[in-house]
């Protein structure tokens, strides 16, 4: 069986940003779990209503979530707390691209 090569992640630069800043120990679980989001973006839960085409991964009490894309492409939305992460993601889609640092 061929290995396949992991899915590109895109970190818009405010979230990238945001992560730098992360404690040390967060910042590890973090990579952890997006080197399993680009190993396989299947591993986390897929969000319905009005966050449907998004998908949110536990890192402790943390959430990421992240829009599987095409040409093997995983776009980073947000990460936070999970209690405000989803209504400040429905906020950044709201608002459209750009807010979040997007281009």
């Amino acid at each position: 069986m061929v290995a396949r090569a992991p899915h590109r992640l895109r970190v818009p630069p405010a979230l990238a940003a945001l992560m730098r800043g992360l404690h040390p120990q967060i910042k590890r679980k973090l990579r952890g779990a997006l080197e399993a989001i680009g190993a396989d973006p299947g591993c986390g839960k897929p969000l319905r209503e009005e966050l449907d085409g998004l998908w949110s991964l536990r890192v402790g009490r943390f959430r990421v979530i992240y829009r599987v894309a095409a040409g093997r492409r995983i776009d980073l939305v947000a990460f936070g707390p999970r209690e405000r992460i989803y209504e400040e993601t429905l906020r950044l889609v709201a608002a459209g691209p750009g807010e979040n640092g997007e281009n």
